[in-house]
C-alpha cells in the first residue's frame, strides 16, 4: 500500500462539535427553557422542550468503537466518558494532532437533532446562542477550529439577519434545517436569502438527519437508516436544481454533508434523463443549463470512506469532493484517517489529494491554513 504523499496540510470538511448545555446559559431569553441533561438508564440524554425524543450523547461522541465496544460504551455513556475534545478545545487541538488532520469545518451534534423543532422562536433563540459559543471555542484556534453557523430558517428574513450575526461572529458557512418551516427551498421567498449567502460568502450546507420527516425511520432493521438519510440530501439538491434556484444564483455553494459521492454520477444522469423526457414537469421553471452542469458547479460532496466514489472520479467533478473525518461521531475514522486515506487514495496524483484533502476545502471557506 502506498503512503499518503500529500504536498498540504489535512483539512476535514465536517467534524463536530458536542454542546455542552452549559453554553445556553446567560444566552436565551427568560421565558425559554434551556435544553438540560439528565441520566437515562445508564447514559446521558439531553431534554429539549417541545421535543418527545431526548438526545442521546453517547453516539455523538463514539468515535473509534464499533460492534461489542460501542454497545458497551452506549449503555454508559455520559458527556464526560466520551470525547472531551466535543466541547474542550484545546483536549480538540491534540485530537487532530492524533488523527493526523491540521484543520476542521466544526457542525453541530446536539443543533441537527434541533433542526426537526417545530418552535420558530424557539429554535431561533437556541441556534443564535450556540452561535455565539461556536464563536467562543473557535476563537482559542481559528486556524484550525473552523466553525459554521446554524440558522433555523424560521422566515428567510430571519434567515438573512442569521447570516449576519454568522459573518459577525466570524464563522465560515451556514447549516440550514433540511425541512423549512415555510415552503420548500425552491420557492422563489428565499431569493433574498440565497442572494445574501452569495453577497456575505456564505456557502450553505444540508447535513443528514436535519430533515423533519419519516427518512430517520427506516424501514426495515434500524441498521437501513444509514441507507435512507442519503435520500434527504438528494431529494433537498433534486429541489433546488429542478427548481431554478441556482438557475437564478448562479454563484451560490451548497454543500452536501456526510451523505458520500459514490451516487453522484447517477444522480446526475438521472436528472439530465428526467430533463430530456419530461421538461414540461419543470413547471414555470426555466434552465438554461442541463440539471447536471448546475451539481458539477454548485454542489460539493463530503465523505468518509465512500470507497465508490473515488474510482468514479472520471465521472465526478474532483473539484467539489471534500473529504472528512466526521470526529466525534460514531461514524469518524479517527484515529485511523491518514492509514484510510492511505488506502483508498493510492490511485490519485498528489494534486488529486491535495484537492480532495486541502484545496477544494480551502478555496470553499476561503481558508489559509
Amino acid at each position: 500500500m502506498n503512503a499518503l504523499l500529500i504536498d498540504k496540510p489535512i483539512i476535514s470538511a465536517d467534524s463536530h462539535v458536542v454542546e455542552p448545555v452549559s453554553m445556553y446559559d446567560g444566552r436565551l431569553p427568560k421565558k425559554f427553557t434551556a435544553p438540560y441533561m439528565v441520566r437515562q438508564g445508564e447514559g446521558d440524554v439531553i431534554i429539549i422542550d417541545g421535543m418527545d425524543d431526548p438526545y442521546p450523547v453517547g453516539m455523538a461522541s463514539a468515535a473509534g468503537k464499533r460492534g461489542p465496544a460501542l454497545i458497551d460504551y452506549l449503555r454508559k455513556a455520559a458527556l464526560g466518558e466520551g470525547h472531551t475534545g466535543g466541547h474542550d478545545p484545546k483536549q480538540r487541538l491534540l485530537d487532530q494532532d492524533t488523527d493526523g488532520v491540521a484543520a476542521e469545518l466544526l457542525y453541530p451534534s446536539l443543533g441537527m437533532h434541533i433542526c426537526n423543532h417545530t418552535d420558530p422562536e424557539y429554535k431561533d433563540a437556541l441556534f443564535a446562542a450556540y452561535n455565539e459559543w461556536m464563536a467562543e471555542f473557535c476563537a482559542h484556534a481559528p486556524e484550525r477550529l473552523i466553525g459554521m453557523g446554524q440558522t433555523g430558517m424560521s422566515s428567510p428574513q430571519q434567515g438573512i439577519k442569521d447570516l449576519e450575526q454568522i459573518k459577525r461572529l466570524g464563522l465560515r458557512g451556514v447549516m440550514m434545517p433540511g425541512t423549512p418551516l415555510m415552503e420548500d427551498y425552491d420557492s422563489r421567498i428565499y431569493d433574498d436569502f440565497f442572494a445574501a449567502a452569495v453577497d456575505l460568502e456564505i456557502p450553505i450546507s444540508f447535513h443528514i438527519f436535519t430533515y423533519r420527516n419519516d427518512l430517520a425511520k427506516p424501514r426495515g432493521p434500524k441498521i437501513n437508516i444509514h441507507i435512507s438519510v442519503i435520500r434527504g440530501n438528494q431529494d433537498l439538491i433534486g429541489t433546488m436544481i429542478f427548481g431554478g434556484v441556482f438557475e437564478r444564483h448562479p454563484k451560490l455553494k451548497l454543500v452536501c454533508v456526510e451523505a458520500d459521492a459514490g451516487w453522484a454520477p447517477h444522480f446526475a444522469y438521472k436528472m439530465d434523463h428526467a430533463f430530456e423526457i419530461t421538461p414540461h414537469w419543470l413547471g414555470d421553471v426555466t434552465l438554461s443549463k442541463l440539471p447536471s452542469e448546475y451539481f458539477w458547479e454548485n454542489v460539493y460532496v463530503t465523505f468518509q470512506e465512500d470507497k465508490t466514489a473515488l474510482p468514479m472520479r472520471h465521472l465526478l467533478n474532483m473539484d467539489r469532493l471534500l473529504w472528512a473525518n466526521d470526529f466525534p461521531h460514531v461514524d469518524s475514522t479517527w484515529p485511523n484517517s491518514k492509514s484510510l486515506l492511505a488506502e483508498f487514495t493510492e490511485d490519485l496524483t498528489v494534486e488529486e489529494k491535495n484537492k480532495l484533502l486541502h484545496d477544494n476545502v480551502a478555496g470553499l471557506y476561503g481558508l489559509t491554513i
